[in-house]
């Protein structure tokens, strides 16, 4: 297992290795495998790309992202500006739902409503604005309102299947518990990135709703 010196210090050079961030302007602090990011980000892309990086990491058991983005006047846009261009970029994306998502902003941080069917939708949605110039901030509250619903114990059959072909998971780790469009998963994992690929795989499944990722993490 490594040490949290250990640690910080190779979530220090994944941060270099990721292209989109500027890991000079960024602190790492470590304790008990917990990883508190900190320090000025000129976008929210870099934001996004930093946390991302972090949870990359083997030995990673969670993030505490304390990172802020603070525009340079180059970057910065009104919000009806922010607004039109979120709109097109939902528009223009093919995962996401036409016209089930939207869009408000105020002071560039940009809040996203609606509802979908799948997680999928729902992350794209995210992705799709997060890394538009101007935005300060990125609150996801859409919802998922999928119909109709497999019984449960199709849904756990395709849970389970998803996590035996997945590369990083070992199915046998991981519980699904299935009860009224909610998944709770149990068990254990190596890494932060191999709960989130289980959350991520449950979230894909036809029918739910709402994760509860409950896995622990063993390095």
């Amino acid at each position: 297992m490594k040490t949290d010196a250990e640690l910080k210090q190779d979530v220090m050079e994944e941060l270099k290795w990721e292209a989109d961030v500027k890991a000079e302007t960024l602190g790492v602090a470590v304790q008990d495998g917990i990883v508190t990011l900190t320090g000025n980000v000129d976008t929210y892309a870099q934001k996004v790309a930093a946390e991302r990086a972090a949870e990359r990491v083997y030995g990673v058991k969670g993030i505490a992202e304390e990172i802020k983005v603070k525009l340079p006047n180059s970057f910065m846009r009104d919000d009806e500006d922010i607004a039109r261009a979120a709109a097109n970029a939902l528009e223009w994306n093919a995962s996401v739902p036409d016209e089930r998502v939207k869009v408000k902003v105020q002071d560039g941080w940009v809040t996203l409503g609606g509802d979908v069917d799948f997680r999928y939708q729902k992350d794209a949605a995210y992705d799709a604005v997060s890394g538009l110039m101007g935005v300060a901030g990125v609150t996801n509250l859409i919802n998922l309102k999928p119909s109709p619903r497999p019984a449960p114990t199709d849904i756990r059959g395709k849970i389970e299947s998803a996590f035996q072909r997945h590369a990083l998971l070992d199915a046998r780790r991981v519980a699904v518990q299935i009860s009224d469009g909610k998944v709770t998963l149990e068990g254990t994992v190596h890494s932060y990135a191999e709960k989130k690929a289980a959350e991520l795989a449950a979230c894909s499944a036809p029918g739910i709703c709402e994760v509860e990722n409950n896995i622990s993490i063993t390095p």
